[in-house]
């Protein structure tokens, strides 16, 4: 059996092009589907765990599509610096990390204060936060 261990350029830039396209097609439907779903069932905390959920999500793709801007833009590069691009992970997450090590550049600092102005704490919060919806 080969083992590649590199992915292909070409393969790897067809599984983006389908990916986006078939999330920009599907996910205002799935979107307006649990909108309505929810609604009508009168779940109405489910839909606010359905917003957390998602926005932690894009949050999370954010934090790999936008990698190399938010480590060249918010970051100062030592030792002890936490870069953005981990896909399990949240910007305020880094960002947290980021103001724990005193590696936030001087963007990165005013953004941690605007999302801190907005949710106190949020950076540091969401470094272990979780969220759990059991039915």
């Amino acid at each position: 059996m080969k083992k590649n261990t590199s992915p292909n350029l070409i393969k790897s830039f067809i599984l983006f092009c389908i990916a986006f396209l078939l999330l920009t097609i599907t996910a205002p439907i799935g979107f307006l589907y649990t909108l309505l779903r929810e609604l009508v069932y009168g779940k109405l905390k489910a839909v606010t765990f359905y917003f957390m959920e998602v926005a932690i999500a894009l949050d999370n793709a954010g934090n790999v599509i936008m990698q190399h801007v938010l480590n060249d833009a918010l970051l100062i590069k030592n030792k002890d610096t936490y870069f953005f691009g981990n896909k399990k992970e949240t910007i305020s997450s880094v960002i947290g990390k980021n103001s724990l090590t005193g590696t936030l550049g001087f963007l990165g600092r005013a953004l941690n204060q605007f999302l801190n102005f907005l949710d106190k704490n949020h950076s540091f919060n969401s470094i272990i936060y979780d969220l759990r919806f059991w039915k």
